[in-house]
């Protein structure tokens, strides 16, 4: 079926949240401690409960795994983090991991200049479908600020409480011993510049800032994002350490 250039290969049900809270069983123990600490303190029983309103008022909410980056990316496995800010809220578009979309749905526009990057700084085709799953389960951490949003009401769920929890992932990955490259794209990105660096202490990760890859800011100053190199920056330094570069 086809609808406004998405082709879905499953009812559009299945591709909205059904039910909160969740359940952890299968998410990475390391993971499931924070999500479980989040979920008892006061700003995650606040969400939990503008959620489960939201679901029975009939509100279609994205994705249908919030937390999905979690489980197919274990914490001892991460060697990088694409920071973005919330789900796409087209139907059928979100899939639980930043820019990410199911393949059969039709690549957005940021996606494509993320496509386009790696295609001009390491000679990449350019894929024909968004899915960015086969890069989570190499330790690419694709994460976004805020884990849920209702259907066109872009960053509709910022400021519900979720922004703890990323803010606790984000600080549990900087305070790992192995180095991990943090790419951060955009000023709402950047802004966690200052926690990693609080956490780190030292000189053992990679921050990588540029501009968003939204068309709008893609080839601004003062950072453009294409011509970046963040791609082939991190693997320089993920090989400089003797870590298992990423199959971009």
């Amino acid at each position: 079926m086809t609808q406004q250039g998405l082709l879905f290969d499953a009812p559009a049900v299945a591709r909205r949240l059904n039910r909160w809270p969740p359940h952890l069983t299968g998410l990475d123990p390391a993971w499931a401690a924070l999500v479980q600490d989040f979920l008892a303190s006061a700003a995650g029983q606040s969400l939990s409960a503008r959620l489960s309103e939201r679901l029975a008022s009939g509100a279609v909410v994205y994705p249908p795994e919030p937390l999905r980056a979690l489980t197919l990316t274990p914490l001892s496995q991460v060697r990088v983090v694409i920071l973005g800010q919330d789900p796409y809220h087209g139907p059928g578009q979100a899939e639980g991991l930043s820019f990410s979309v199911p393949d059969g749905v039709r690549v957005p526009p940021s996606l494509r200049n993320i496509f386009k990057e790696l295609n001009q700084s390491l000679g990449l085709p350019v894929p024909a479908q968004g899915s960015l799953v086969r890069w989570a389960r190499q330790g690419v951490l694709l994460l976004n600020a805020c884990l849920t949003v209702e259907e066109g009401q872009a960053a509709s769920h910022a400021g519900w409480g979720w922004e703890v929890l990323t803010d606790a992932l984000i600080r549990a990955v900087a305070q790992s011993a192995q180095p991990v490259v943090f790419m951060l794209w955009g000023a709402h990105a950047q802004a966690k510049k200052s926690l990693i660096d609080a956490v780190s202490g030292d000189a053992r990760h990679l921050v990588l800032q540029s501009n968003h890859p939204s068309p709008l800011s893609a080839m601004r100053p003062p950072v453009p994002f294409l011509g970046c190199r963040h791609f082939a920056l991190a693997n320089d330094f993920l090989m400089q350490r003797d870590q298992k570069m990423i199959d971009w």
